[in-house]
This record gives structure tokens, C-alpha cells and sequence, in this order.
């Protein structure tokens, strides 16, 4: 089974939420065959519950948080993981000088997306199409693409008021939901029952 690690900073606001976001939509797409979804902080505040603002604001989108435990970044995380998701650079850059062997499978939510936009599109994907669809990103990367070094960072929204947290989580969504469509495809769309 594949693997994804989301990271942040404290591992209580941002990448819980995207950690939530990211499992039910895979969870939507493959049920019990979906990639396993984790999260961890660089600073981890390990076993602090995530914020209470990044719960409602998860569970405003349909997604509970709420048994969230943080983590603290180890080295062996990022190494087992088939693709490690940062909230921002920093975090991007704090994982490769942990596990250097990492690189290729380390990318900020927004550097992948653009560089998976690149890429001749999936149609129908399965769970283990990911590793293939990384490596792919890799090379793209690998060619040069920059994609927008400037816009490249989740805002850390830790200290905030809700509405902040709301206006993050809505941007993780959409993010995410770019990433799954760039890595497996369009969502399947229910056919209609015929009744009526």
C-alpha cells in the first residue's frame, strides 16, 4: 500500500487539516485501497491535539480532525513514505537536510500540483499510480520547471481568528483536490440510477 506524509511546522493547523482533507478524498476514490495519509511537524508539539479552529474548519468541509495527535518529523518518516506533501518550503528543505535520500519524493502541495498540471493527464487511476506519477513530477522538476517560487507556502494561520483557519482550509481543498485530479485523474462521476 502507498504511502503520502503531510508536513508542517507544528503539525496542529495546516497539515492536520490537509492530512483530513487528503484521506477522505482519497478514501472516496478507493475506499480501503486508498494510500495511507500521516502528518508531521518539523517542531512537532508531540501528542497536542490540533488547533480547535483547524477542527471546525475541517469539519465545516465534512472532515473530522478532531482524534488528531501531532507529530515530530523523524528521519525514517520521510523515508518510507511514497511522497511527503509541505505546507511550505521551509518545511520542504528541513525534510531534505533530514533524509537527503527523500528528495525526490519531497515537493510543497503548490509545486506539485503545477508540476503534475504539466504532465499528460491520467485518466482512471489506481492507488499505486502514485509512485509512478511522483517520479514523474520528479523529472519534470529535474527539467527545470520552477513553477511560481513566490507562491509557494500554505500561510501558517496560528494565532489567527476562525475565519482564517476557514479561509485555509478552503485553499487546502481546492489544492487538494487539484492533486488528486493530477495524480489518478478525474473523480468518477456516480451514474444515475434511471428511476424517476
Amino acid at each position: 500500500m502507498t504511502s503520502i506524509l503531510v508536513m508542517c511546522t507544528g503539525n496542529i493547523c495546516r497539515s492536520p487539516m490537509a492530512e483530513g482533507l487528503l484521506r477522505d478524498g482519497l478514501r472516496a476514490r478507493f475506499d480501503d485501497a486508498a494510500p495511507t495519509v500521516s502528518s508531521a511537524g518539523t517542531a512537532g508539539l508531540e501528542g497536542n491535539p490540533a488547533m480547535a479552529e483547524s477542527v471546525k474548519a475541517a469539519a465545516e468541509l465534512g472532515s473530522d480532525i478532531s482524534a488528531h495527535r501531532a507529530r515530530a518529523l523523524t528521519r525514517s518518516m520521510p523515508q518510507e513514505a511514497d511522497l511527503v506533501i509541505c505546507m511550505a518550503a521551509e518545511h520542504r528543505d528541513d525534510v531534505i537536510r533530514l533524509a537527503n535520500d527523500a528528495a525526490a519524493t519531497t515537493f510543497t502541495l503548490k509545486e506539485l500540483v503545477r508540476l503534475l498540471d504539466q504532465l499528460p493527464p491520467v485518466f482512471d487511476g489506481e492507488p499505486d499510480d502514485l509512485v509512478d506519477r511522483v517520479a514523474e513530477a520528479q523529472a519534470e522538476r529535474s527539467g527545470g520547471f520552477a513553477g511560481n517560487p513566490h507562491d509557494e507556502d500554505v500561510v501558517d494561520p496560528l494565532g489567527m481568528p476562525l475565519e482564517s483557519y476557514r479561509a485555509i482550509a478552503w485553499e487546502l481543498d481546492q489544492w487538494i483536490g487539484r492533486l488528486l485530479n493530477g495524480l489518478y485523474g478525474p473523480a468518477a462521476v456516480p451514474e444515475a440510477s434511471g428511476e424517476g
